[in-house]
């Protein structure tokens, strides 16, 4: 079935690597109307995989990333008419001079090819990658969690739909709905076809594709994110940041996980964190020297273990640690962070600078929450992916990331000598 699928795609990606960008935005235009014309299909679709997912005792948290609503299915059908506004970067000339040799040369942007996708439960990325693909000319092959298997197929459905309504093939995106574990590892295997993996998902995903996959992989998504509180913090708005980066949707990559805060401001600044977070809700999970700050007021407290300050929680937890100062700050996060956001709160701009020098994340903030780390956010339209890896892309995958360049040399019946 998969090599069927492949050969489909790598056909689709021929047809789509030479579409203008005209053909390109109508597509997409069409496919965001047919989104909402196709709502109550779509929507009936998702209720039935969260039903299933209460039955199979998913946390509120994964059914949270898992849901549509008919709010949520509108911005999405708007994310996809907000790629097509946006340029088009293949064809684009990256540079170019005239060599002594008479040649003249330069690197032009070209579409990748056909990209394999590998995600787990938010619905919203079956349309993202889509659109994204579309934009550049590459074909994808979406593999989307069981857990959103019917939504998945019925927008799969809605997208091929409009393809073939504007003559274009509906193998330019396709899906693998059979939820056997078994067809990743084939899908990994698939170097003929696929020029690119890309999960998204847990750490248990990201090192599957790594260990099998014969085809280049990005890395990324998984959010390990830290905010440290400075001695010289605004406590007012450092308040207001934190509870934005843990709160504003608890259940995304980009959302703040542990917190580490000087010693210096530790015995002000902690009970005033915990009256904050126990208005939202927030559990904290806390060192021993935080806990002795904390333990006084009405927030839930726990006792944090060591792993827990690799793992994201994806909820209202939030793990809080006092720290020397900038040098154990910085040491925790290469020690636990996942490379993909992290943010200092001060107002010393020789702080800041050495925070943002030394921390080698793919988004590092001063004085801002780390929720901003996203493509919408970052003006780059829908995102692919949040690469964490440094080779090809790096931070939220746009346009641009999902393409390559090819070397054209012209000549003048040009001979080297």
């Amino acid at each position: 079935m998969l090599e069927q699928m492949g050969r489909a795609a790598k056909q689709a990606s021929y047809q789509l690597a030479v579409l203008n960008s005209a053909k390109k935005n109508q597509a997409l235009a069409v496919i965001a109307d047919t989104l909402e014309a196709n709502s109550e299909v779509i929507l009936a679709a998702n209720e039935k995989d969260i039903e299933q997912a209460k039955q199979a005792g998913l946390s509120e948290a994964m059914i949270d990333r898992l849901q549509l609503t008919p709010s949520r299915l509108a911005a999405i059908a708007n994310d996809v008419r907000h790629v097509y506004r946006l340029t088009d970067p293949v064809g684009h000339i990256i540079d170019g001079s005239q060599l002594d040799n008479g040649l003249s040369l330069q690197r032009r942007r070209v579409p990748l090819g056909v990209v394999g996708v590998i995600y787990e439960s938010r619905p919203n990325v079956t349309i993202d990658v889509a659109s994204l693909c579309l934009k550049t000319g590459n074909a994808v092959i979406l593999r989307g969690g069981k857990e959103t298997v019917n939504t998945n197929q019925a927008m799969v459905a809605v997208v091929q739909s409009a393809l073939e309504k504007c003559g274009l093939p509906a193998a330019a995106v396709q899906s693998i709905d059979n939820p056997d574990r078994a067809l990743i590892n084939e899908l990994l295997k698939l170097d003929r076809y696929v020029d690119m993996i890309i999960p998204r998902g847990g750490a248990a995903l990201h090192k599957l594709c790594k260990e099998n996959s014969t085809i280049p992989v990005i890395i990324g998504g998984i959010g390990v994110c830290h905010t440290f509180v400075d001695a010289c913090a605004d406590f007012d708005k450092a308040l207001t940041i934190i509870e934005n980066a843990k709160t504003q949707r608890p259940s995304t990559c980009n959302t703040l996980e542990t917190l580490l805060v000087h010693r210096s401001i530790a015995a002000e600044f902690l009970p005033k964190l915990g009256e904050r977070m126990h208005s939202c809700g927030v559990t904290l999970h806390a060192s021993p020297e935080a806990m002795m700050y904390l333990s006084g007021g009405e927030v839930k407290l726990v006792a944090v273990n060591d792993p827990e300050y690799g793992e994201e929680w994806l909820s209202l937890d939030l793990n809080v640690k006092v720290v020397e100062g900038m040098d154990e700050a910085i040491e925790h996060i290469r020690t636990y962070g996942s490379a993909h956001s992290d943010a200092i709160l001060t107002r010393s701009l020789i702080n800041a600078n050495r925070f943002v020098s030394e921390v080698d994340s793919a988004a590092v903030y001063v004085n801002a929450s780390t929720r901003f780390t996203d493509g919408g956010q970052f003006g780059l339209g829908a995102e692919v992916a949040v690469s964490t890896q440094k080779l090809h892309a790096r931070g939220p995958m746009g346009l641009e990331a999902l393409t390559t360049y090819k070397w054209i040399g012209y000549g003048d019946d040009l001979i080297r000598r």
